[in-house]
């Protein structure tokens, strides 16, 4: 497969364990990174990383000399969403591959994704999208209508012309519009995704649900002891059903020292969030200790909002939002 991706320095612990994840489960991929600033881009190219092709922002802005002002218009945050479509059309326009599945760099992979290259290439769909599964309750149907029904994780492009023309809408919606505002049809880069099995045709929803666990849907599973390989065995209350994780999502933890983060998991589940949350913080941990031979150190607090009171908040005090107490993990236990 032929995953992209983008993260400066302030996620470079995260883009590192999404690699060595993939190397771990995967021998037969490929990954562009595009490094979003200088301090990403000097530690990239001297890992020499197996698998990899570093890229650089001004690729993009070269290629879309739009960019350069939207980038003053946007927090970096939105600049980053703004440039999703871009790191996907980029690859198919310059490097001659087949297809291109953009990947976030929080996520981690448990299991050979070659399950989902499989679904991908059965369904026959050029494009692929992965639907956030919120749970069928009030918070649920809350989440939906305030992020939309997709996720922009895991997002498939073949090089066919309906693909290119979906990339190609998208790409344009977000240099027209993309902030982090709760619209009925917008928000972020995400929301302009349920246009498209209206607007074209190829479009696969993934159905493999091991594909794209996190915060918002994990409550509605459980771990059950056992394991596959390495990823874990959850179980869908509701079904029963069981499967293994492909890739989990580590979105909203939210640091509150260097030594304590509050990990968000959104389950009650001490063993469901211990069996997810433990080994990747670990590795994390390990990554970070490996780039302060870099001079590379991570800010606690951090924002993503161009609107500067919703930033004052993100970065002051809605990191320090806990809603369990087994959510506040002690990192000084994992080193």
């Amino acid at each position: 497969m032929v995953f992209c991706t983008l993260f400066d320095s302030n996620y470079l612990d995260k883009g590192l364990a999404l690699h060595r994840s993939l190397c771990r489960v995967c021998d037969d991929f490929k990954l562009y990174i595009y490094a979003f600033d200088d301090k990403a881009w000097e530690v990239l190219t001297s890992m020499n990383l197996p698998h990899v092709i570093v890229l650089k922002k001004e690729n993009l802005k070269a290629a879309y000399p739009v960019l350069e002002k939207l980038e003053k218009e946007r927090s970096k945050a939105e600049f980053s969403w703004t440039c999703t479509p871009t790191t996907i059309e980029y690859i198919l326009d310059n490097f001659n591959e087949p297809n291109c599945t953009y990947i976030d760099a929080d996520l981690w992979f448990m299991q050979d994704p070659k399950v989902l290259a499989e679904e991908i290439e059965s369904s026959g769909a050029g494009v692929v999208i992965t639907p956030h599964r919120f749970p069928d309750n009030a918070k649920g149907r809350h989440l939906l209508n305030r992020s939309g029904r997709y996720c922009v994780e895991f997002n498939y492009f073949d090089n066919s012309e309906n693909s290119r023309q979906a990339l190609s809408w998208w790409k344009e919606r977000c240099f027209e519009w993309c902030y982090h505002i709760y619209e009925p049809d917008r928000m972020g880069d995400q929301k302009y995704l349920m246009k498209f099995p209206e607007l074209f045709k190829g479009v696969h929803e993934l159905q493999n649900i091991g594909g794209g666990v996190a915060p918002w849907n994990l409550a509605q599973y459980e771990y059950t002891g056992k394991k596959s390989g390495y990823s874990p065995v959850l179980k869908e209350k509701k079904t029963g059903r069981e499967f293994p994780v492909v890739f989990y999502h580590f979105q909203s933890m939210r640091y509150i020292s260097p030594d304590y983060v509050i990990i968000r998991s959104e389950t009650h589940s001490k063993k469901t969030k211990d069996i997810l949350y433990r080994p990747y913080l670990t590795e994390i941990e390990s990554i970070r200790k490996e780039l302060r031979t870099y001079g590379i150190t991570f800010d606690v607090c951090q924002s993503y909002s161009s609107n500067p009171v919703i930033r004052f908040a993100q970065k002051y005090v809605l990191r320090f939002k806990l809603k369990s107490l087994t959510d506040l993990v002690n990192l000084k236990k994992l080193r």
